[in-house]
């Protein structure tokens, strides 16, 4: 049963084998706990485009989605998107942020996932379950 909801660089950090990010991450690939979104296959792909060996490293994030399941836009999470818009919007919500990471929320409310991320804004995100990861210093 899917859990977790992986951000862009949560996502990224994973694919360069960051060590703080793969001791958390693998033991959720291996019982299938986590996913991602579409969009963040999209960002992390602008990234693999100025790297060195662009294609063998969109190989292996598409390998990687083979256990890190992305998930789709659909009509829900498009109208969840616009509800979270709306709720955000000041001066009677704390404030938008931006609009991939306002679908990525969409995507997890709409699944009930956990975001897991490096961005203490999903925080503001209202009903909105987040798990904000450090980087080591």
């Amino acid at each position: 049963m899917r859990r977790y909801l992986l951000d862009t660089p949560i996502l990224a950090a994973y694919l360069n084998n960051r060590p703080w990010v793969v001791s958390v991450i693998s033991p959720w690939i291996i019982h299938h706990e986590v996913s991602t979104s579409i969009l963040a296959y999209g960002e992390v792909t602008e990234y693999l485009r100025s790297a060195t060996n662009p294609d063998e490293r969109q190989e292996h994030l598409r390998r990687l989605l083979r256990s890190v399941y992305p998930f789709f836009v659909s009509y829900r999470i498009m109208e969840r998107y616009a509800d979270l818009r709306r709720q955000m919007r000041p001066p009677h919500g704390p404030g938008l942020i931006g609009d991939i990471d306002t679908l990525i929320a969409a995507t997890a409310l709409q699944r009930n996932l956990t975001v897991v991320t490096l961005d203490h804004d999903f925080r503001r995100v209202p009903g909105l379950k987040v798990m904000v990861l450090s980087r080591p210093r």
